[in-house]
């Protein structure tokens, strides 16, 4: 009979999915394993049955009976026993009868005579397995390896080789082989001397660097062939070897990081929708897209290793393998802190940044001081450099949450890190964009009435070059940036308010009004009353620092632009901190409204700020020193105070409430005196040119 069963034809293997030929390759591994394994039992239960057949052997019926009777005659002189007069007749009958039917370990073997003909059930073990049918061992089929076919006169023609099958057999023995010598022959380790462990600590802690800077290399020099020496670099993270895996796993956190870095591209990668997937697309694409969705498999994976570890300092547990002892993984988790914090920064565009964001800002509330200055740092230098504002809307929507979810229970710097946000105006009304002009285009009948023919074309191509232009800088319009700061800063300032409202006692008091100090000048007109009300009622009740008491003030001259009198009376012998918002309220008052402050005012202000310069420290002398020259040059006929013949009607009365009615154009700058080294300068009429001018060095300190 012919073999009808026709070749596959190359394209029909063409179609056949690479998944269905793995599969076929597996079931036949499988199978021929499955032969092997049951010719193996088969045999071993051969042996088995030869053993017991051997240490058995048969002996005629006859013999046993005469071997009992004289056994039973010898025990008989030994010892009482039970004599067969005593047995019945049908007793012995019926051991007779058992007898004869004996098994075919106890029958004679020489008789051909069958017994148990029909009681299959008694059958040895030698007869079973004689009457399994054979089978010769046969080689395992060969697998084909489909080649390319050639093409002649008569048509195409299939070409196959076959591929190597291994003797699993044959190897698994060798296995096991091995392993019983290995067993056999353990030899005991040798006691190295405290010396010797160093050295084989040193010896170990080489080799792994030199691996991992070989992997680093590879992976920057080829980033998209080399995603597999990337993914061995990162398995390096789970070092077993308990005298180098500190070490290696801090090392291999910060090489993944660099690499990271690099490698990254300067856009988000998206997953690729089905559509996508299914269309045929260049080898070059198909090569980038598979770049880019191992770099972010590994990235991600990456970044879930560093969280797993700070987890496990978190919550003090000690792995099953004992590698790391509880000690080292405060170490890890600093390491893994400092990774996050520099991908925080240097990778705000790429994926998992908002990921990031959420294990980050937590740790600015950690007891660990290390740890929470790193992650402070970290998030002030995302908002300085951010330009967009994407970045910082999400950590400040996290932090918001997380003061509201501790129930205003964190530390003061948490809130302190909104005063680096890099905003400087927002959409304080919703109509500002209908009232400021846009561009426009001219329309086809203006154009016809007003241009030339000429002019119409070179017009034309101008549009579309504007309009190219604009497509192209909507990324990062002014509209959309106010737009994202808007957003930013209303965020901020709903903390703020709920803080207010409902923990005015908290310590992050200081840090909300040193806040609205700050932005109080982008606060809309509609909250104007309300803040400035609970503004009032703090300052009030006296339970606010001098401090606080001062950045209420300062926020309400921001918001109003108000003057204030009572900021002055206290000391600042023990702290240089608060001269700082002093000199702030003071710009706002004067220097910016210049015109609106009368000259008996401003004398006033700059004799009591001399007077107060005498009786705080050194760096606080010297910027009120500052202030008063911005006096001298800002307002005219300040030098009254230089003369001392020159006089007036009244008296100086230094400690009047009111500014205006102290009579400060009757006394002079006597302190001066005391304070000759910047003074000296203001002696002289604060000139900007000249011998009397300030040095450098002294005028921006």
């Amino acid at each position: 009979r012919k073999n009808t069963k026709r070749v596959p034809s190359f394209r029909k293997l063409l179609r056949t999915s690479q998944i269905k030929l793995d599969n076929k390759l597996k079931n036949k591994q499988y199978k021929q394993k499955s032969a092997v394994k049951k010719y193996r039992k088969e045999q071993k239960k051969l042996r088995e049955a030869v053993k017991d057949a051997i240490s058995r052997k048969p002996f005629p019926l006859e013999e046993c009976k005469k071997k009992q009777f004289a056994g039973k005659h010898k025990e008989e002189e030994e010892e009482d026993a039970l004599p067969l007069d005593m047995m019945d007749e049908d007793d012995l009958k019926l051991i007779e009868d058992l007898a004869q039917k004996a098994s075919f370990l106890t029958r004679d073997l020489s008789s051909n005579e069958p017994v148990h003909v029909k009681k299959r059930k008694h059958e040895s073990v030698i007869e079973k397995y004689e009457k399994v049918p054979r089978h010769m061992q046969t080689e395992p089929e060969k697998e084909l390896i489909h080649l390319l076919p050639i093409k002649d006169k008569s048509g195409i023609i299939p070409q196959a080789v076959e591929k190597p099958v291994l003797n699993v057999a044959r190897d698994e023995e060798e296995d096991t082989e091995e392993m019983e010598e290995a067993e056999d022959f353990e030899e005991p380790l040798p006691v190295l001397t405290p010396e010797e462990m160093a050295a084989q600590r040193r010896q170990k802690l080489q080799e792994r660097k030199m691996h991992i800077a070989a992997l680093a290399s590879a992976i920057l020099s080829e980033p998209d062939n080399n995603m597999k020496k990337l993914k061995e670099l990162r398995a390096m993270l789970m070092e077993q070897d308990p005298n180098v895996a500190v070490v290696v796993r801090k090392l291999v956190m910060v090489s993944l990081m660099e690499i990271f870095k690099d490698i990254a591209p300067s856009y988000k990668i998206r997953p690729l929708t089905e559509a996508e997937k299914a269309t045929k697309v260049k080898k070059e694409t198909q090569k980038l897209r598979e770049f880019e969705e191992g770099l972010v498999s590994q990235y991600k994976f990456y970044l879930e290793n560093l969280e797993q570890t700070i987890k496990d300092w978190k919550q003090r547990k000690l792995k099953k393998s004992n590698v790391i002892s509880l000690k080292a993984y405060k170490g890890l988790a600093e390491v893994a802190v400092k990774c996050l914090c520099e991908l925080l920064v240097t990778l705000p565009h790429f994926n998992f940044h908002n990921n990031i964001i959420v294990l980050i800002v937590p740790l600015m509330n950690d007891p660990s001081k290390v740890i929470s200055q790193l992650c402070f740092e970290a998030v002030k230098k995302l908002f300085k450099q951010d330009k967009l504002g994407y970045a910082s809307l999400g950590v400040v929507k996290v932090i918001s949450g997380l003061v509201r979810g501790r129930n205003y229970d964190v530390r003061p710097e948490v809130l302190k890190v909104f005063l680096h946000l890099r905003i400087k105006e927002v959409e304080l009304q919703k109509d500002s964009e209908d009232i400021a002009p846009k561009k426009k285009f001219m329309t086809y009948k203006e154009k016809r009435k007003n241009l030339s023919r000429m002019q119409r074309k070179w017009k034309k191509a101008e549009e579309k070059l504007e309009r190219e232009l604009l497509e192209a800088e909507a990324s990062e319009s002014k509209e959309k940036k106010l737009k994202l700061h808007t957003e930013t800063l209303n965020i901020v300032f709903l903390t703020y308010f709920r803080i207010l409202k409902k923990a005015q006692k908290s310590p992050l008091l200081p840090a909300v009004l040193e806040g609205l100090a700050k932005f109080a000048h982008l606060i809309n007109v509609e909250f104007f009353d309300d803040l400035l009300i609970v503004l009032h009622s703090l300052i009030a009740t006296g339970g606010l620092s001098y401090r606080e008491s001062l950045h209420c003030i300062l926020s309400a001259f921001h918001i109003l632009s108000g003057q204030g009198k009572g900021f002055l009376k206290s000391n600042f012998c023990g702290t240089n901190e608060d001269i700082g918002i002093v000199l702030q309220c003071l710009d706002v008052m004067f220097a910016k409204r210049r015109k609106q402050v009368s000259q008996q005012r401003a004398l006033a202000f700059l004799k009591r700020l001399s007077t107060l310069a005498l009786h705080v420290l050194p760096n606080s002398s010297v910027g009120i020193l500052a202030t008063n020259r911005v006096f001298m040059q800002t307002f005219p006929k300040m030098d009254l105070l230089l003369d001392n013949e020159s006089q007036g009607s009244g008296v100086y009365l230094p400690e009047l409430d009111e500014p205006e009615h102290c009579n400060a154009q009757n006394t002079a700058l006597w302190e001066l005196h005391l304070l000759q080294k910047f003074a000296a300068h203001l002696i002289a009429g604060a000139p900007t040119e000249g011998s009397g001018a300030l040095s450098l060095d002294l005028s921006q300190r």
